[in-house]
């Protein structure tokens, strides 16, 4: 069950750049360590509701069930696009700049939740990357599952942490050019666009 091909598996999709990470770092280079840390927090809570999904079958509803996965999905492109927007406007959430002050942890954490949560893909991948590492008992599989997810959400948290540490600490040298801040900022809303229209094209 937890074996060290899964523990593999899971290091390998957690470190992979998806929406998370890319918010995570826009958090630590616009606002700090702090912030980032929150943004991880948020990401790794943010998978508990496609987990659970997983967990008690409801993935497979989803699946299967073309409209309700169309609703989820594209509250979630409306979402990646507002945060594509956050990330141009000048005082935007995710905007880099030297005049940023500091937002309340929570509602860093929220948006990061947001993320995963919009995201109908995300329990359609637990129910297709939990059961091969299963141990087969079908009295233990719910367990089992929670175990592993339980797993997977600790190398989330932690590897988005470093993300997050490791964005912060270039913060300071980002600061000290505008231009440097003004790219980044098209960069974070270019890729927040791209993620979305990604998003717009999955299929149940």
């Amino acid at each position: 069950m937890l074996s060290a091909q899964f523990l593999l598996t899971a290091l390998v999709v957690v470190i992979a750049p998806g929406t998370g990470v890319i918010y995570t770092l826009a958090m630590g280079l616009g606002q700090g360590r702090q912030a980032a840390l929150w943004a991880a927090l948020g990401c790794t809570v943010g998978i508990v509701p496609s987990l659970a999904a997983a967990t008690l079958g409801l993935a497979a509803v989803l699946h299967t069930s073309a409209l309700l996965f169309n609703i989820v999905k594209f509250a979630g492109v409306a979402y990646l696009l507002y945060l594509a927007w956050q990330a141009l406007r000048a005082g935007g959430a995710l905007s880099i700049s030297a005049e940023r002050g500091g937002e309340r942890g929570l509602v860093i954490a929220r948006r990061a939740a947001l993320i995963n949560i919009l995201n109908p893909k995300l329990s359609v991948f637990f129910l297709a990357l939990l059961p091969p590492f299963l141990s087969g008992n079908a009295a233990t599989a719910t367990m089992e599952m929670a175990l592993l997810g339980g797993v997977f959400m600790a190398m989330t948290f932690a590897v988005f942490v470093l993300y997050g540490l490791f964005a912060a600490k270039a913060r300071d040298l980002i600061l000290s050019s505008a231009r440097v801040m003004a790219w980044l900022n098209r960069g974070f809303a270019a890729i927040f666009v791209a993620l979305a229209g990604r998003l717009a094209l999955e299929r149940a």
